[in-house]
């Protein structure tokens, strides 16, 4: 009988990163058992193993097929292709999943399409919804290049906004066009003022960006801070910014929205956009998830912009056969 594996943390090991047999799941009654196909990898947990304990399974994003549907019936049925998120754990050969952070996957969706969709895709959708409707509006989006952000301008231009993108290579700036952005800056934030003000702001930098962007916005916007790539320190103009009136700063953790309102609504929805060909994740890097140490040190250096997959071997057939 072949064992379940996962990745998980060895500091002892080069790139900290291994594979290992673990425990079979198990499932609370509103848990599905999912035999993951795909996963994909994101910037923050991948920083997180670095000071993470010898042991520890990180992982947030899956897609994959029921192996067994949960115990009181509620959820996908067994057999179903499906994307999942999970606080932790999700790089394993079987994970338990809560039912209330599954969706089924329309046949059209890849699962390596799926896997780039929990953490990215969910933040992109609830950050741009703090905006009460987006019709009309103006959005500016910063680190635009990175896998939330060209998730982010291709939502924000399907809900009918305007979007100004703002990335720091010129390298990155036909991505950000082919997204969707009305348009491109390439450089400091300040480039981005003549172009607002703005109804909403998303940003993942924080320092100086942040700070000037606060300053951008329009009567009753709102900027959603998701992240500080540049820094934590925070300076920012705040006459201008209570002068402005109504605006607001909305701190924004997944793990908090999700409480909320389910992971499973918005990942339904999202994967009902890729189906109808209006979202297209980016996926920079395909490989196997014997991989894993080299792909997520080549995600912390930053040498590809969008988001990286890793097929699950020997699990990618059952799923696969849904998509044909």
């Amino acid at each position: 009988m072949q064992l379940d594996q996962a990745i998980v943390v060895d500091p002892s090991q080069q790139g900290t990163l291994v594979l290992r047999p673990v425990d079979a799941p198990v499932a609370l009654p509103n848990e599905a058992v999912i035999r993951v196909a795909a996963i994909s990898l994101n910037r923050g947990e991948v920083r997180r193993v670095m000071m993470a304990e010898a042991g520890w399974r990180p992982g947030w994003d899956l897609a994959g097929t029921v192996e067994r549907q949960a115990v009181n019936d509620s959820g996908p049925p067994e057999g179903a292709r499906v994307v999942g998120f999970l606080p932790s754990g999700a790089w394993a050969t079987r994970v338990a999943v809560p039912t209330d952070a599954l969706a089924v996957l329309p046949s059209a969706v890849s699962v390596a399409q799926a896997a780039t969709l929990p953490v990215a895709g969910l933040t992109a959708l609830y950050a741009l919804e703090q905006g009460d409707g987006l019709l009309g509006r103006r959005v500016l989006i910063t680190g635009a290049s990175g896998g939330v952000g060209h998730l982010a301008i291709q939502i924000a231009r399907d809900m009918g906004a305007s979007v100004v993108a703002l990335i720091r290579r010129d390298t990155h700036a036909a991505a950000a066009h082919d997204a969707g952005a009305d348009e491109v800056i390439v450089g400091e934030v300040s480039r981005a003022e003549p172009s607002g003000p703005y109804d909403v702001i998303i940003d993942s930098v924080g320092g100086q960006t942040l700070g000037a962007a606060l300053g951008m916005l329009a009567r009753n916007g709102v900027c959603v801070t998701l992240g500080t790539s540049e820094t934590e320190q925070v300076h920012f103009d705040a006459r201008r910014f209570s002068g402005t009136g109504g605006a607001r700063l909305y701190g924004f953790i997944l793990f908090h929205e999700v409480r909320a309102r389910p992971a499973s609504e918005g990942l339904a929805r999202l994967a009902g956009l890729v189906a109808a060909g209006r979202l297209r994740p980016q996926i920079d890097v395909e490989a196997s998830w014997t991989q894993i140490a080299d792909v997520a040190q080549q995600l912390i250096d930053r040498r590809f912009a969008g988001k990286a997959v890793l097929h699950i071997d020997g699990a990618d057939d059952a799923a696969r056969a849904g998509e044909e």
